[in-house]
């Protein structure tokens, strides 16, 4: 009997192997045919249609080739000139970080840098450990790469530092980071919250260490290794590069209207522009081992460090590898990074597990596309089953109440005058618990319901992809930040913390109000003040001192109204150069 049921096992094992075996040889096969331009001609055309996006690019890699690759619309609107996936160039916004910190493995690989090292060892002044006084704590441990690399270094954000109008706007890499050095607002290592400055800080270092500066270092070290020809950080690219740049395009009234070349402050973070091509070239060296076409950019060993998870709340959920975010997306471990300005959009995936890396890029001003086209591609070649829908459990519902309110985004500034744009300026999820005990959490205007799987733990119940920008928000969990609020955690580099009343955003939209109404309420008691002392004479007249305080109260009042009008009014970005309305 024994032997009988040990025989039924092998024979049980041996067919599931041979059907994962062959599913997965059919998937595979697919990939390569024609069915997957077919799936990405009609998708990006459906969506480019859907969304208005005039124009986009994208390529897919296999098993070690590039499988397919296209354009889509036109780089160029009014010459006719249409997308080229060899020759034209997207701004890729913060997907450029990948380089980055592929730059910073090549130094950690070859000795000249260590992941865990205080980075205070390979800069030229310090950043002091002291954190924001409101903390409960005053020090914190030192800043190491791998903070950088897991955006956990606890700076506070600053994103009016990011973009320029022109090149004379722009500063070196040193003064950049010298000069605008973000207070560090949490504990390092504890607290995600995504970092322009920490990657750009990183690429300092590359510069420090190196004796190269970071654009020439990466071009050196990984473009020409990879055969990546037309990929550059500088601003503006070289002239050979220029031409070949894709236009940006939002649609206003009917009409698409063209952006201007955005400036990023610190090339590190965001300053690439590349083709479709080139991009698949790096995706291949990070899904073979390290090298492609004959060039290396890493070992193995090194890769597979670089691509291991090392920042999380939860083994369940995804997180952080070394500059990598990390998702779950039908079952699978994908790597990814998206990169959005305001004009260009980027996403791009890695699914280790079945050797297969896609690249998507576009203008327009949809954020999603990329990954919207993404799921709808695991979906259609690596469905799951649909989950099973469960109940709340019993006292799930009072348990909920307390995660009950809003919470902000910890990339933000709480000690400039930028704290009330980071309050109004969104980055907010609202949570809210119905009659039935189950979570509704609105995210980027969405609302998803969650249902408690244990204690703090919540599942999404819908299926596919949500809006979130940094991951796939297929569950939550609540934690304490170190200001003792609770935390709202998911995947990737981004964690929200519950805000107290009186700094919710409709809160401090109504202050804002009232002392917009507080000025105009002085200015007409001031000019009412002044009229009626026109009238008066003799010993009621004001002195030249009260004349003067008067007059200045109305004209700091007039020019702080004028300035408001202004900003509301103005039909033009004044960063971007785009019509408001574009946003």
């Amino acid at each position: 009997m024994y032997k009988r049921v040990k025989y039924i096992t092998l024979v049980s094992i041996l067919i599931v192997f041979v059907l994962t075996l062959s599913t997965t040889v059919a998937f595979a096969k697919n990939i390569q045919d024609t069915g997957l331009e077919g799936f990405f001609d009609n998708t990006m055309n459906s969506k480019l249609e859907k969304y208005h996006i005039p124009n986009a690019t994208v390529s897919v890699v296999k098993d070690g080739e590039i499988v397919y690759k296209k354009g889509f619309g036109f780089a160029d609107i009014e010459n006719n000139v249409p997308v080229d996936a060899d020759t034209t160039l997207f701004r890729i916004g913060s997907t450029s970080k990948l380089i980055t910190w592929t730059a910073v493995m090549q130094l950690v690989e070859a000795g000249k840098l260590d992941l865990n090292a205080d980075i205070n060892t390979y800069l030229d002044f310090e950043i002091p450990p002291q954190l924001e006084k409101s903390l409960k704590k005053t020090t914190t441990e030192p800043i190491t790469m791998t903070h950088l690399m897991t955006h956990t270094p606890g700076f506070e954000d600053y994103p009016d530092m990011l973009f320029r109008l022109s090149e004379d706007e722009l500063l070196p890499l040193n003064e950049y980071i010298k000069n605008y050095l973000p207070a560090r607002i949490f504990p390092s290592g504890e607290v995600a919250a995504y970092s322009n400055y920490g990657t750009a800080l990183a690429g300092y270092i590359v510069e420090r260490v190196s004796g190269l500066p970071f654009s020439e270092y990466v071009e050196k070290n990984i473009f020409t290794l990879l055969n990546m020809k037309s990929s550059t950080f500088r601003q503006p690219p070289t002239s050979n590069t220029s031409a070949r740049i894709a236009k940006s395009y939002r649609l206003i009234n009917g009409s698409y209207v063209e952006g201007s070349f955005e400036y990023i402050l610190p090339e590190p973070a965001g300053s690439m522009s590349s083709t479709a091509s080139d991009m698949a070239n790096f995706m291949l060296a990070h899904l073979s081992g390290g090298a492609y076409s004959g060039g290396r950019i890493l070992k193995e060993e090194t890769l597979k460090e670089m691509h291991k998870q090392h920042f999380t709340y939860d083994p369940t959920l995804g997180g952080m590898t070394l500059g990598f975010m990390k998702g779950i997306f039908n079952d699978r471990d994908v790597l990814f990074h998206s990169g959005s300005t305001m004009l260009f959009n980027t996403g791009l995936f890695l699914v280790p597990e079945v050797n297969t890396g896609i690249f998507i890029s576009d203008s327009g001003g949809n954020h999603l596309l990329h990954s919207e086209v993404f799921q709808e591609f695991m979906d259609f070649y690596y469905p799951i089953k649909a989950q099973i829908k469960g109940v709340p459990g019993e006292g799930s519902k009072e348990r909920a109440k307390k995660f009950s309110g809003e919470y902000q985004m910890n990339r933000r500034s709480i000690t400039t005058d930028e704290k009330i744009n980071s309050i109004l300026g969104g980055g907010i999820i609202n949570v809210d618990v119905n009659e039935d005990g189950y979570l509704l959490v609105t995210n980027v205007g969405e609302t998803n319901k969650f249902i408690e799987i244990e204690p703090g733990v919540y599942q999404n119940l819908r299926e596919g992809r949500t809006q979130d920008y940094f991951g796939p928000f297929h569950k939550i969990i609540f934690k304490t930040d170190p200001y003792d609020r609770i935390m709202l955690t998911t995947d990737g580099p981004m964690t929200y913390s519950k805000a107290p009343f009186y700094s919710t955003m409709i809160i401090t939209a109504l202050a804002v109000i009232i002392i917009i109404l507080i000025i105009i309420s002085s200015l007409a008691y001031w000019i009412i003040i002044k009229i009626s002392g026109l009238f008066k004479r003799g010993k009621n007249k004001n002195s030249g001192l009260s004349a003067l305080a008067h007059w200045v109260g109305i004209c700091t009042s007039i020019t702080i109204l004028i300035l408001f009008a202004g900003l509301l009014s103005s039909g033009i970005d004044p960063v971007y150069q785009l019509p408001t309305e574009a946003y």
